[in-house]
């Protein structure tokens, strides 16, 4: 659905603290009447305005579901793109890994996950160079933002994809969800979609210079390489490892480029994983 911020002003009335939680709480409760979804809010106290993130199916239904609620007026309603709410909401700090915590953590096992976008040439031919790179940083915004919120570890660009690392299998698993929602998200209503296909592997990579390298980082690769667009696939070793706690797909036995033995693949069905990538 398309994302709206609403700005209350308080030049229009003076409203506590107390008044804007009651008002947040009201919302809450009427968001599931209007089929919308509050997913965020924030006050600036110098300027006395704050804002409230709306998932909803259109602009009357985000100006009604304000006003049946509690029976206040946004002073302003915006509709927003789904790379300028993450760059917006990127200035509100969250915890992040530090350099240190990652080289404090002994066991060198980790998940190694690929994003790579489908058919990027394609994309370059119809829309010229300087367009298809602002799909690429478009593709950055979205996957950095999901990376943060699952502790991941951004290990550099692939060129019209992302490595990243992962201390927690499940995290990365889940993070790979988020970023599939994130683009159902952004492509809403777009006449060019940006379609993404992620790989996960796990195991015991080579650090070297910031860099991973080794057998398990080319087996992530092939399995992203191997992935239908949209899909989050992982090997069975990451299978085994979040069993229960996500639903997926037994592919079988699948052969990989440049490898001398099938690896058994999984397809994750990310439709059970309901927690939001822009959550703050």
């Amino acid at each position: 659905m398309p994302l709206f911020l609403s700005r209350y002003d308080q030049r229009f009335g003076k409203r506590t603290a107390a008044n804007i939680a009651e008002e947040r709480r009201k919302d809450l409760e009427m968001q599931n009447h209007y089929g919308v979804r509050f997913l965020c809010h924030w006050s600036d106290g110098a300027s006395g305005t704050d804002f409230c993130l709306i998932d909803a199916p259109d602009r009357k239904t985000a100006m009604r579901v304000h006003r049946d609620a509690h029976g206040g007026e946004a002073s302003d309603l915006m509709a927003l793109d789904l790379s300028a709410v993450v760059a917006l909401l990127d200035r509100i700090p969250d915890p992040v890994p530090t350099a240190a915590d990652w080289e404090t953590a002994a066991p060198s096992f980790c998940a190694v996950l690929f994003t790579d976008i489908v058919d990027f040439t394609s994309i370059t031919a119809r829309l010229g160079d300087v367009k298809a790179v602002d799909m690429v940083h478009e593709h950055d915004v979205i996957v950095r933002r999901a990376l943060k919120n699952t502790a991941g570890r951004e290990i550099k660009r692939t060129g019209d994809g992302m490595m990243a690392s992962f201390r927690d299998v499940s995290a990365a698993v889940a993070c790979a969800c988020f970023i599939q929602q994130a683009f159902d998200m952004f492509n809403h209503d777009r006449a060019e979609h940006l379609r993404v296909r992620i790989g996960i592997h796990a195991g015991e990579p080579v650090e070297d210079n910031n860099d991973l390298l080794g057998c398990v980082v080319q087996v992530a690769s092939r399995i992203c390489q191997n992935a239908e667009a949209d899909t989050v696939v992982v090997s069975d070793i990451v299978h085994n490892l979040v069993v229960g706690r996500f639903e997926a797909v037994d592919l079988g036995l699948t052969p990989l480029k440049g490898l001398v033995h099938p690896a058994h693949l999984y397809r994750i069905s990310c439709a059970s994983i309901h927690e939001s990538p822009l959550s703050c």
